[in-house]
C-alpha cells in the first residue's frame, strides 16, 4: 500500500469533476478583482448538501467585505479559470454576490493601496 504523499491533508477533487468538465467561464464577466460576497441566510451552517469546495466559499467570504476573485483562488490553492466556473455556478443560484472592482479614483486613494499592500503581506 502506498502511504499518502501528504500527510493530513484532505484528498481534493479533481478540478473537471468540480466544473462538470466545463471550461468556460460564466456569463457574469467575473474577473480576478471581482469581489464575491455571500448572500444573506448562506454565512454559517446549514450547507451541508453543497460540496466542501463551495462551503469553505461561502465561509470565506462574508458580508459585506468579501473577497476577490483571485484571493479565493489563492486561499482554495485553485486555479483562476475553474475557480470562476466554479463562482459564476454559485451566482446562478444566488449563494453569493458580485459587485465589479474598484473604480479608477478608488484606486488611487493611497490609504487603501496601503491596507492592500498590507493584507497582501498577511498572505
Amino acid at each position: 500500500m502506498t502511504a499518502d504523499p501528504q500527510p493530513g491533508r484532505r484528498r481534493r477533487t479533481r478540478l473537471y469533476a468540480l466544473t462538470d468538465g466545463r471550461t468556460a467561464a460564466s456569463r457574469h464577466g467575473l474577473t480576478m478583482d471581482t469581489v464575491i460576497t455571500a448572500t444573506a441566510g448562506t454565512g454559517h451552517g446549514g450547507h451541508g448538501s453543497l460540496p466542501t469546495e463551495w462551503q469553505e466559499i461561502l465561509a470565506m467570504c462574508p458580508s459585506p467585505n468579501g473577497r476577490a476573485v483571485a484571493e479565493i483562488a489563492a486561499r482554495m490553492r485553485m486555479r483562476l479559470t475553474p475557480m470562476v466556473v466554479l463562482l459564476g455556478e454559485m451566482l446562478e443560484r444566488g449563494l453569493i454576490r458580485h459587485r465589479p472592482p474598484l473604480d479608477a479614483s478608488e484606486t488611487s486613494n493611497v490609504h487603501l493601496l496601503m491596507k492592500i499592500r498590507d493584507n497582501l503581506a498577511r498572505l
